[in-house]
């Protein structure tokens, strides 16, 4: 048995919920990996990242996001609504002063919170959001090629909407 790792490098564009499309990406690791029967493990390291399969539709507004992924976020933004502010107003008790004077103490501080402001981290929807979509996908290689058919398509999203941003996608292939 063989396990070959790969990470994606990703850029989310803020503003709104970003939808990067990983499956060419994909398809190449299952190539450099030389595994042709197992399986693949696509996975978010990210707590307000999910990776899901679905089609791609071809319909898509300026940011790059198809028409099903806009209805995905709109359905999902029904039941856990976009947090705007601080102290929470919309029902959520995340993110609490013990929070931000926590992540006010990391290394990284500057990062998540870039001049000091706090609104970085009102996420809590897109933490919940991650959570009922899922962090990972686990497909079949079948003779060399992901075992799925051809309107399906392997999708990260970014949820947290704060600011552009860097992300991992990690792909574990375990196989022959």
């Amino acid at each position: 048995m063989t396990v070959h790792h790969a990470t994606l490098s990703l850029t989310s564009h803020g503003g709104a919920p970003s939808f990067i499309n990983v499956t060419d990406q994909v398809r190449q690791v299952v190539t450099d990996s030389g595994i042709t029967n197992g399986l693949c493990a696509v996975i978010s390291p990210h707590t307000t990242c999910s990776v899901y399969y679905d089609e791609w539709v071809h319909d898509e507004f300026e940011d790059g996001t198809d028409y099903l992924q806009y209805d995905l976020n709109q359905v999902l933004t029904k039941i856990i609504p976009t947090q705007r502010e601080f102290p929470p107003a919309e029902g959520y008790n995340y993110p609490g002063i013990k929070h931000f004077e926590e992540v006010e103490t990391w290394p990284s501080a500057k990062e998540y919170l870039p001049g000091g402001d706090r609104s970085q981290l009102l996420n809590a929807d897109a933490h919940l959001k991650s959570s009922v979509m899922g962090s990972s996908q686990v497909f079949p290689i079948i003779d060399g090629l992901l075992g799925f058919g051809v309107t399906g398509y392997i999708f990260f999203a970014d949820w947290d909407r704060a600011r552009a941003r860097t992300r991992k996608c990690q792909v574990t292939i375990i196989g022959e």
